[in-house]
């Protein structure tokens, strides 16, 4: 399948990432990444990479390739790296890591260009649309607004005392924040529009009774999955913010997920070895990827059209 517009992969405590044709289920190439462990995945807006966060490294290979080899590794953590984003146009890659930073990198030069210090292990770092602000969530339960043009902290937010912060998400138009915690909270803050580290408290929600593991907004920002230790995902609206489907199917943690472009489709990530997409029209799973011998704790997934 490479050349194909729809772009699937996952990767697992087997160590191994994988690409997926996701009408037929099949998997047409997989990479060894020996014993190096991946906690995320993140491909490119064009699509050229994909870039796999891991320990202490994250690696950039070649989408369309037969190269499974990485074309650049990014070294200068010092610890596990737990998330990886990039700058929309992807000249530049951010990453979050348990060393207790936040980094920027520059594709094309070697080094870190930027290093923020937290005072805690970093779960998660987002970038808001408006490409100036990067948002942490850390263990100790802190969310911070780096302000890329000042080089400062801009902000900083503690939602639940020192329970940590799991995961983030910025609405793609910018108007609201998601953080979930350890607890299965989330909570959800309206940004400022002239002052993008203002946050004011939108909403509190009891998701989950076990640890979310990640929370994401829709593309077209009407819905939130939540992903959890307690096997589920739900999916909330973003006006009310109550439950419009649980989805039930994965028999272990769900680690990740990642919507289509449309939104009508979400892919998740588990435990249980499998992946799944599911249409979010009817609630239910129409696809199964398997062939992962251990947990997928990753999904990537990227259907923009060319």
């Amino acid at each position: 399948m490479p050349g194909s517009s729809i772009i699937l992969a996952t990767a697992s405590y087997d160590h191994t990432i994988k690409f997926w044709d996701p009408p037929s289920g099949s998997c047409y190439r997989s990479i060894d990444c020996g014993e190096f462990h991946i906690n995320r995945l993140e491909i490119t807006s064009d699509k050229h990479y994909i870039a796999a966060a891991g320990n202490p490294q994250t690696k950039l290979f070649e989408v369309n390739s037969t190269n499974n080899n990485p074309v650049t590794s990014f070294d200068g953590h010092k610890g596990n790296v737990s998330s990886v984003g990039f700058q929309k146009e992807g000249k530049w890659m951010y990453t979050s890591s348990e060393d207790g930073t936040v980094k920027i990198w520059d594709l094309k030069a070697p080094g870190c260009q930027r290093d923020y210090e937290c005072s805690a292990p970093v779960n998660c770092v987002v970038l808001h649309p408006n490409q100036a602000e990067l948002i942490s969530g850390d263990q100790n339960g802190s969310i911070r607004v780096w302000d890329l043009i000042s080089n400062t902290c801009s902000r900083e937010l503690v939602p639940d005392g020192e329970v940590g912060i799991t995961s983030l998400s910025i609405s793609s138009d910018g108007s609201m924040v998601v953080a979930s915690n350890t607890k299965g909270k989330c909570f959800v803050w309206r940004l400022g529009e002239d002052d993008t580290s203002r946050f004011d408290p939108l909403h509190k929600i009891d998701a989950h009774n076990a640890p979310i593991l990640r929370c994401l907004f829709s593309p077209d920002t009407k819905l939130l999955a939540t992903t959890s230790a307690d096997h589920t995902v739900k999916i909330w609206n973003t006006k009310k913010f109550n439950v419009v489907q649980t989805l039930q199917g994965h028999q272990r943690w769900v680690w990740d997920c990642a919507f289509s472009n449309d939104s009508a489709y979400l892919v998740t990530g588990s435990s249980d070895q499998l992946a799944k997409l599911w249409d979010l029209h009817q609630g239910d799973s129409v696809k199964t990827y398997s062939g992962h011998v251990k947990a997928v704790n990753a999904v990537a997934l990227n259907d923009l059209p060319r």
